[in-house]
């Protein structure tokens, strides 16, 4: 188990939904939580959070998709507290999109982030983290990195890449003191869903019927216990689990019911 007391973690996407509320969890614990993302203000407003709750937080918008960016604010991180113990990177953007529904630019945005983000990100910090031979690196992914469902095809792919090197990465840092998890949370109410009206009715039967919504504190709790407990991979609510493991066995079938229960194009697409 590792102890999080003053240990440093390092969370990207800080200033809303699950990654704020990790943040605020991590801090609880005792955790220096380096806080990322573009908006300063919002970022303010978690760090505020975990200060008044008696933890420590530091502060760096940084905009993901840019690697000059992301490498500059990596140095200022370095500099003011060292290699992280913990990194999860957590920012993620897209909306669920048939394909004809997307544009160029807004695919390319789509594979910026999450995969572009978690890629930049972890080259920044892997030498220093390599170097002192600890720590864990964590990706939050979505349930679209095992199993697609028609009306979302460009954030299937952008998951499907960031699922990749997640995997890549376990093959590089084997034999190392490091470790890697992937978190994959189910329906969780944040603002995401406020701000890209229309996902939740193509979200597949399948998933609405079993999957219930989580809170990002709930999700937040389960992702800090499981990087405390050395985990390979956070899968939750335990029902999603149980789906995982149905398409281990029978992968075709599960594929079969997300696709029949899943969207269907807007009339006259």
């Amino acid at each position: 188990m590792v102890y999080l007391q003053q240990k440093h973690v390092l969370i990207t996407g800080a200033s809303y939904g699950i990654g704020a509320a990790t943040a605020r969890a991590f801090g609880r614990r005792g955790a220096h939580v380096a806080l990322l993302a573009r908006t300063q203000t919002a970022l303010e407003d978690v760090a505020r959070d975990i200060r008044a709750a008696g933890g420590a937080a530091s502060v760096y918008p940084v905009d993901l998709t840019d690697a000059q960016a992301v490498n500059a604010v990596a140095q200022r991180v370095m500099a003011d507290l060292g290699p992280p113990d913990i990194l999860l990177s957590n920012a993620g953007a897209g909306r669920w999109l048939f394909i004809e529904e997307t544009t160029p630019e807004e695919a390319v945005a789509m594979m910026a982030m999450p995969y572009f983000a978690a890629f930049f990100i972890t080259r920044a910090f892997l030498p220093a983290m390599r170097a002192r031979n600890r720590g864990c690196l964590a990706y939050v992914n979505s349930p679209a990195s095992l199993v697609a469902w028609p009306g979302a095809a460009t954030y299937t792919a952008a998951r499907w890449a960031l699922r990749g090197f997640v995997e890549a990465l376990r093959a590089e840092v084997y034999g190392t003191g490091l470790r890697v998890t992937a978190i994959i949370p189910g329906l969780v109410a944040t603002t995401y869903f406020e701000h890209n009206p229309g996902v939740l009715d193509r979200v597949p039967g399948l998933a609405r019927r079993l999957l219930r919504p989580l809170t990002a504190e709930q999700a937040a709790d389960a992702i800090v216990r499981g990087i405390a407990h050395g985990e390979r991979e956070i899968v939750l609510p335990r029902m999603l689990r149980l789906l995982y493991a149905a398409h281990a066995v029978a992968p075709g079938l599960v594929r079969w019911l997300t696709i029949r229960t899943g969207a269907r194009r807007p009339s006259g697409a």
